[in-house]
């Protein structure tokens, strides 16, 4: 058995090598960037009963619980939880920037604006990602990943056009803050899993956002106990899957892949999640809108291709 496992891993390994393809690293991006697409309507919908802090509380206590179970049944143990004190600064600074103020910004502009509009808008941070990673990162620039960039960005304007009318100011403004977390929190976590193990992570930095949002925990009680259950729903699914399998997916293929390079992937998240606000919320996009989706997708495969 041990020897077939072995054998499937070198012909995995093999097969990526020959396409230029880390298959089980983009294998963990198309489930990232589904689960959180799949988010924005979620936010969206628990919005009608639960305020930006409280729900992302309740997002990431059930992630730690989840992430807990999972850790536990793996490791039956803490061998993999840093001991040096600088994994442990990394791990708090991504957990407080990205896990917690990201998600608290993302909740407050979604009740400002539609799902797919805060996807768009939120979704520019790859491109301050990939700018930072190669300044403080030292990662290359490919024209690939320009390109690539440059043509998401196009199809961002378009559905950005396209939903003229259906947002306000500050919604805007929430979303732009949870853009610039989002980066920040990428660039940091990128250099936190040069210590430590993504699913170690992801679990750790879960645990210490909740902890930093536990002041919130006598209104989340209040707003639940007077909320339909669809809202609670909501919260454990942002908690399973958006959060500890998407973030746990995310943190596996980012300690393979180049920041600038992966982050990118996610301009595929608005198209995705336009298409979800419209089937689940109602919230029907226009035609440009839709056309825009479009192109961020072909920006994202221009983006994954290697430089020659």
């Amino acid at each position: 058995m041990v020897s077939v496992i072995n054998e499937s891993r070198t012909a995995t390994a093999d097969h990526a090598t020959a396409t230029g393809i880390d298959i089980p690293a983009a294998a963990a991006v198309i489930v990232a960037v589904a689960v959180w697409a799949s988010a924005f309507v979620a936010i969206r919908d628990a919005g009608t009963a639960l305020s930006a802090a409280p729900m992302a509380l309740l997002r990431l206590a059930v992630a730690a619980l989840a992430l807990t179970v999972l850790v536990g049944l793996r490791d039956r143990g803490l061998r993999r939880v840093p001991r040096a004190r600088a994994p442990w600064l990394l791990i708090a600074g991504y957990a407080v920037l990205w896990l917690a103020g990201y998600t608290v910004a993302l909740n407050a502009a979604e009740r400002h604006v539609d799902a797919g509009t805060a996807a768009l808008l939120v979704n520019l941070a790859p491109l301050l990602v990939a700018i930072g990673a190669a300044f403080l990162l030292r990662e290359k620039l490919s024209r690939a990943l320009l390109f690539g960039v440059l043509v998401s960005l196009s199809g961002v304007t378009a559905i950005a056009l396209g939903t003229v009318g259906h947002h306000d100011g500050l919604g805007v403004v929430l979303c732009l803050l949870a853009a610039v977390l989002y980066a920040a929190g990428v660039l940091i976590q990128k250099a936190a899993l040069r210590h430590v193990d993504a699913l170690t992570a992801i679990w750790l930095g879960c645990l210490i956002a909740t902890l930093v949002l536990l002041p919130w925990t006598p209104r989340l009680v209040t707003e639940l106990s007077t909320a339909p259950a669809r809202t609670v729903v909501d919260g454990v699914y942002l908690g399973l899957f958006p959060t500890a399998l998407g973030f746990t997916a995310w943190s596996y293929a980012l300690r393979r892949t180049d920041a600038g390079r992966l982050t990118t992937a996610s301009y595929g998240v608005p198209a995705v999640s336009v298409l979800l606000s419209w089937l689940v919320l109602g919230e029907i996009p226009t035609l440009l809108a839709l056309a825009g989706g479009a192109v961020c997708l072909v920006g994202v495969a221009i983006s994954r291709r290697r430089s020659a």
